[in-house]
């Protein structure tokens, strides 16, 4: 018999939890019957507000979940909704844990298998693989297929962009021939970001078209600082960190025709929406498995490995190799306009 009710777990960084969206859709949509209690960090509950049939548990790490006594007492808090399966799409310790406890109650679980080794061999530098591996989204399929749900990604229905409020209309300063291009130039470790200068001169490039509005997306201040010099003197660029919370940005992202971004969070945000994604990648590489979602592997822009041929050097972009800082210098900031055009056309 068919779980009626599947508890999904995905605590980590916003990408991981934005990759799992479509999977959630397209299960919603295929299996409406089926109840789906999502479990992660408070932060990415808008994430899911608009999915049907899917209650989201924020887990709290800093104190009632945190630590070891913590995965008890998210058991026990857990157990108390009924739940029939749990799919495991973290696949940690904290995770094991908590799906071992469900075990030892007759509950039937599965979880995702990462492809580790396949990964390390894709990164290291002596005796290299250097193929495409099984996407993130297929592993997560592979998952709830064990739970005996079948998903076809290819069935999937994205929702209809959202209406802009009044107040995000005043924020990006809305007209409706604008041509909205989302830019967002940051990412969680320096590897993975597009040097500086040459986003500002892919921004130059852009702005002379006026029918192209930019927006400009990151958080803290640092990069909001980084952003207002991005957008100096240019009318046709909005900086949107720091105006928005996150259920406000995904209303501006679905609206977007394009969205320019790093290998981060921001690249998923805009894909499980349904969004164009043109994505950079420096020390990292599409290959392990974490492209966006259904994007066509041209949008994919990656650095030169003619001349670094140790690329992928790392799967998360934490790595620092030695004479490889300069990697993402050799996608041109022509090239990237060239692709957003491409795009748009």
């Amino acid at each position: 018999m068919l779980a009626k009710h599947i508890l999904v777990i995905r605590l980590s960084a916003m990408g991981d939890v934005a990759m799992t969206v479509p999977i959630i859709m397209a299960l919603q949509q295929q299996h409406p019957n089926v109840k789906i209690t999502y479990v992660s960090r408070p932060f990415f509950k808008p994430f899911f507000s608009e999915i049907n049939n899917v209650s989201f548990f924020e887990v709290d790490l800093k104190a009632r979940h945190n630590g070891f006594l913590g995965i008890f007492r998210l058991f026990f808090d857990l157990k108390k909704l009924k739940i029939d399966a749990v799919a495991d799409l973290h696949n940690v310790l904290r995770s094991k844990i908590l799906r071992f406890l469900f075990v030892l109650t007759g509950k039937k679980v599965a979880h995702t298998n990462k492809g580790r080794a396949d990964k390390k061999a894709l990164v290291r530098s002596k005796n290299k693989i250097f193929k495409p591996l099984k996407t993130m989204f297929n592993r997560h399929l592979e998952t709830f297929s064990l739970l005996g749900y079948d998903i076809n990604l290819e069935q999937l229905k994205f929702a209809e962009k959202a209406v802009l409020s009044n107040n995000l209309k005043n924020v990006i300063r809305f007209d409706e021939k604008d041509i909205l291009i989302g830019i967002a130039p940051f990412a969680q470790y320096k590897s993975k970001v597009y040097d500086a200068d040459l986003m500002q001169k892919v921004i130059d490039d852009l702005a002379l078209n006026t029918n192209y509005k930019m927006l400009l997306f990151g958080g803290g201040a640092t990069e909001i600082e980084q952003l207002n010099d991005f957008a100096q003197n240019k009318n046709n660029a909005i900086v949107i960190a720091g105006k928005c919370n996150l259920a406000e940005e995904l209303q501006l992202i679905s609206n977007l025709k394009v969205m320019l971004s790093m290998d981060s969070a921001n690249a998923h945000m805009a894909a499980m929406l349904g969004v164009k994604v043109l994505t950079l990648w420096g020390a990292t590489h599409p290959f392990a498995g974490f492209a966006p979602f259904n994007q066509p592997p041209d949008n994919c822009l990656v650095s030169d490995r003619k001349l670094y041929p140790m690329l992928p050097t790392s799967v998360y972009g934490n790595k620092i190799v030695p004479n490889y800082q300069a990697v993402m210098r050799t996608i041109a900031p022509k090239k990237v306009v060239e692709a957003i055009n491409a795009v748009l056309a």
